[in-house]
């Protein structure tokens, strides 16, 4: 490990400070190794001997932590910044980010993940923008603002998946006379770390026609047809064309695969829990070139097998209530609590549902990761312990 030199003056501007120290595979402190450091912070050289135990570990130590954030405590503080701060240029959202507790106070649920309550008074607008962040809005309450992408109004429902890809001009506006909150997800840590990042502003307003509301927006019509593809559409920018994936389609693909099970045919994860995944339409791939999303439902009284992975996730509970396990951290969740599984840290979750607290009588929940920039640079491993069968890696 880099250590503060005897003497902080030996390498004037040099951010680098060497200790030779001795110990069993390091070389011997003399003099002349003294003086090798001293040539070493001149020229802002670090040596792999005195690093490797944190370069390069056996497995990954992961920056984030476990956490759970409260839903009725976020969306108490959101209320209350809808009285007090004003949506316009200069905050552009009233976006409440989640920060994880060991990244160091940056809003950042892990370090490549953002993820933040968003809210929106009655009649207000959030003005138009585009970003090469990619970015999704997941509604777990509520209804009655339409999110505009490309001048395409799109309707948000509870329980609806709304993922923009990057660089797509994108307004909100609340159509009714009632506030309304969601969950923003983004690549921004990703993106901020790699020095990717651009944004641009857009216009101040959004015109009348923008403002009717729809039942279906125009991205629906032309692509939200299940195994079919417009013949004369050509995909040219990153992520899914389709804006919006409504609750009813991701209910129903639950229900049926746990009928399917019941009846004593394949289709879920495991007993018990069922899962699916969004894609896009035109390649069949996640929706976001950097973010997976999924919907997973547990049935009562099932515990899942302990799974690790590379990458992270943040989950939002949809519906129901369970007890969630990460790396030895428990709590007990329910509706719209929020809660982060950091890099190889494994995971179990233990459903509590039932009909008091959730419409399909599971536990429903929500989740995105950056499975996909692990996947694409050959870096993703995932390890479920099946402890009552055989352990297995894929």
């Amino acid at each position: 490990m880099t250590q503060p030199a005897a003497d902080p003056d030996t390498a004037p501007g040099s951010p680098v400070r060497l200790r030779a120290v001795p110990g069993e595979g390091r070389p011997e402190v003399t003099p002349a190794l003294e003086e090798l450091y001293r040539g070493f912070e001149r020229e802002s050289l670090v040596p792999l001997w005195t690093e490797i135990g944190d370069l390069m570990p056996p497995h990954p130590r992961p920056r984030a932590v476990p956490h759970v954030w409260r839903w009725g405590r976020l969306r108490e503080l959101a209320a209350r910044s809808g009285d007090l701060v004003p949506v316009g240029r200069g905050g552009e959202r009233r976006a409440i980010a989640l920060a994880n507790p060991s990244l160091g106070g940056r809003p950042f649920a892990t370090p490549t993940l953002w993820a933040a309550v968003q809210y929106l008074m009655p009649g207000e607008d959030a003005p138009e923008h585009r970003h090469t962040q990619h970015a999704f809005r997941f509604v777990v309450e509520g209804e009655g603002v339409w999110t505009v992408v490309g001048r395409d109004p799109v309707a948000m429902r509870r329980g609806d998946f709304l993922p923009q890809a990057g660089w797509n001009w994108h307004a909100h506006h609340n159509a009714t006379a009632e506030p309304m909150a969601w969950i923003d997800g983004l690549d921004i840590p990703f993106q901020y770390a790699t020095d990717t990042q651009f944004f641009e502003f857009g216009r101040d307003e959004i015109g009348d026609e923008e403002r009717i509301t729809p039942d279906r927006s125009r991205a629906e019509r032309l692509w939200g047809h299940p195994g079919l593809r417009p013949v004369s559409a050509d995909v040219t920018g990153p992520g899914s064309p389709l804006l919006a994936y409504r609750w009813e389609h991701t209910d129903r693909a639950l229900t049926d695969q746990l009928a399917l099970e019941a009846e004593g045919y394949g289709g879920t994860v495991e007993p018990g829990h069922a899962a699916v995944r969004f894609t896009d339409p035109a390649s069949a791939g996640d929706v976001l070139p950097t973010i997976r999303a999924e919907m997973h439902r547990i049935t009562p009284g099932t515990e899942t097998a302990p799974v690790r992975e590379t990458g992270s996730s943040v989950y939002q509970v949809f519906d129901g209530s369970g007890r969630v396990t990460v790396d030895g951290s428990t709590w007990s969740v329910s509706r719209g609590d929020l809660f982060v599984v950091p890099s190889w840290q494994p995971l179990s979750i233990r459903s509590e549902a039932g009909a008091d607290d959730s419409d399909s009588g599971a536990l429903d929940l929500f989740r995105f990761s950056d499975a996909p920039i692990f996947e694409a640079l050959r870096l993703d491993r995932a390890h479920i312990d099946r402890t009552r069968k055989e352990g297995t890696t894929r």
